[in-house]
């Protein structure tokens, strides 16, 4: 069978000349008509890159499409001229309505095609979604792969969706639900996305150990973290590394370091494997010791990201988050010691927050010294605690379907402080708080000797410190060490020739630089560079020197929504 998988806009996305009433699923009217920027929602969901890969082991041909941010009469000449006999639709609660409008597209240029839909939002509301969307087959419910191949072959031998798991489905009788299906039992079984695809994701586990209200994880996966075993995982990250030629990877379990041996396996494999690349994780500070950090460290990780969400101890325990503030200070420390970009994610609004448990939060990052933080706004999202206690006030479901925003932020807190922290917090959501300076470098390197990432790094706070001699000394020792992301270092080899002067040395360098690939701090650079050649500016000028961590998207389909003329 011809399977089509979409990774849909967020709504229907008008061109310059278009109307919000010409669509049925039009931009939102608070003005977030633009094509959508944000990096993450743009990167095409892990999920999809999986059932794909299963279909494809399966004999079917398989396709998936990224159009996240796709003008929508692009996304109707794509659908109309790719027929297919099945098309697989990615739903999250931000782009519901983007999957709903792609949904009606299919039906109406392909109306015998089966239309399936899976992902959390779906998930946790199958039937509310068929009810709504007449144009929906089925929709998958929690874990997909196995249901995504029963579905396949029952629908190319002409059979009945009758009690089949994992599905609800229309037909017409109506609305039918499958039985329950059980987890994978083996991930190791799966064909892993990296066989087939260049995707700088890695997914080594499936579910997380915590509770949070906030956090549907366990809609999708249940509460059992299940794991490929370490041989699997080392082996998608060579097949990353070695045939689709990455260096920046981001694990993006929930939690990462869940089962901290098992961690410390796969760090040790892929220094023991010769894998140089650099890479990022999620986790959490009640799940991370300091052997797990060194480790870490040494194998190429860079970033640390952990969920923090607040600094008062009762909005902790109203949200079911499981740590202490002394849990966060302790993990911080230990991952300083090693170098570590550290970064906390916070939200704010949840059950009994005020200005003052803001503020507490706030002070405690000061005191705590992450590298960076990022805050956000509280969402209802259907399958959490959070939506949960919502219904219990009389929330329904029907707002998923009758609103246009794109996520529904709530303030469960003192309503009287609810505008002072939205409004500080819409206005500096991305926070830069602590960077280690020369001390904080040596320090690092004493531990981490001959580490080509530490000594890029103090090769940046040399430069900062306005010692260029010796930043270009480091540098070139990184440069030598097998520094994975080389053109980061001739950022900084740029940086250190413009100011010192040579600004020609620095164009050059900038240029072999974004042959390397077009990191976002050179396309700064360059931009800021060519203004002040074009002024006539000679002499010293400021290059911004960042080797700060960053995942190399690749600029191609499915990776990324980068356009083709043809679907094949």
């Amino acid at each position: 069978m011809r399977i089509l998988f979409i990774h849909p806009p967020p709504w229907q996305i008008p061109a310059p000349d278009q109307e919000r009433k010409e669509f049925s699923f039009p931009p939102p009217l608070a003005g977030e008509h633009l094509k959508v920027i944000d990096l993450d929602y743009l990167s095409v969901p892990y999920g999809l890159l999986s059932l794909s890969a299963q279909a494809k082991r399966a004999g079917h041909k398989a396709i998936v499409l990224n159009m996240s941010n796709f003008l929508w009469e692009t996304v109707e000449d794509i659908i109309r001229n790719n027929p297919a006999d099945v098309y697989g639709i990615s739903c999250m609660t931000l782009n519901r309505r983007g999957m709903a409008a792609v949904a009606e597209c299919i039906k109406k240029h392909h109306p015998e095609a089966h239309v399936t839909v899976g992902g959390p939002h779906v998930t946790a509301l199958p039937r509310e979604t068929l009810e709504h969307y007449p144009f929906i087959d089925s929709v998958a419910i929690g874990e997909g792969e196995m249901t995504l191949l029963d579905l396949l072959d029952r629908l190319q031998k002409g059979e009945s969706l009758e009690g089949m798991p994992g599905i609800m489905w229309r037909n017409a009788d109506g609305l039918h639900e499958g039985p329950p299906r059980e987890r994978i039992a083996d991930l190791d079984s799966l064909v892993q996305p990296q066989e087939l695809y260049p995707t700088d994701v890695i997914m080594t586990s499936r579910g997380c150990p915590g509770k949070c209200t906030f956090c549907a994880s366990s809609t999708i996966w249940g509460r059992r973290l299940k794991f490929l075993s370490v041989g699997k995982v080392l082996d998608s990250i060579e097949l990353a590394v070695r045939k689709h030629g990455l260096r920046a990877l981001a694990i993006k379990d929930d939690t990462f370091t869940s089962a901290k041996s098992r961690a410390l396996e796969i760090c040790r494999g892929i220094r023991e494997r010769g894998l140089n690349f650099l890479w990022s994780c999620d986790t959490r500070v009640d799940y991370l010791n300091e052997e797990l950090l060194y480790e870490m460290r040494l194998s190429g990780c860079q970033r640390i990201s952990v969920g923090v969400e607040s600094a008062n101890r009762d909005i902790l325990a109203n949200i079911c988050k499981r740590i202490t503030p002394e849990q966060v200070i302790e993990a911080t420390e230990m991952a300083r010691k090693y170098g570590f970009q550290i970064r906390y994610y916070m939200i704010v609004g949840n059950r009994g927050e005020t200005l003052q448990t803001y503020k507490e939060s706030c002070d405690f990052i000061e005191k705590a010294r992450p590298n960076k933080s990022v805050f956000s706004i509280l969402s209802a999202v259907p399958g959490t605690g959070d939506w949960e206690f919502l219904q219990s006030g009389g929330m329904k479901s029907d707002i998923f379907f009758t609103s246009d925003v794109p996520q529904f932020e709530f303030f469960a807190g003192d309503l009287k402080d609810r505008d002072a922290i939205w409004n500080d917090v819409r206005d500096n959501s991305f926070r830069d708080h602590w960077e280690y300076g020369v001390a904080d470098r040596r320090r690092v390197l004493k531990h981490l000797p001959g580490h080509h990432a530490a000594l890029m790094e103090m090769a940046e706070a040399l430069f900062r410190a306005g010692k260029l001699k010796d930043s270009l000394a480091y540098l070139m020792q990184s440069l030598q060490s097998g520094y994975p992301l080389p053109g980061l270092g001739l950022n900084l080899l740029a940086a250190i020739s413009a100011a010192a002067g040579d600004l020609h040395a620095a164009r050059v360098h900038l240029d072999n630089a974004m042959q390397d690939y077009p990191f976002t701090v050179l396309k700064r650079n360059r931009e800021t560079l060519e203004k002040a050649l074009a002024k006539g500016h000679s002499g010293v000028l400021r290059l911004d020197p960042s080797t700060e961590f960053e995942i190399t998207l690749r600029l191609e389909q499915p990776m990324y929504p980068t356009l083709e003329e043809h679907v094949t």
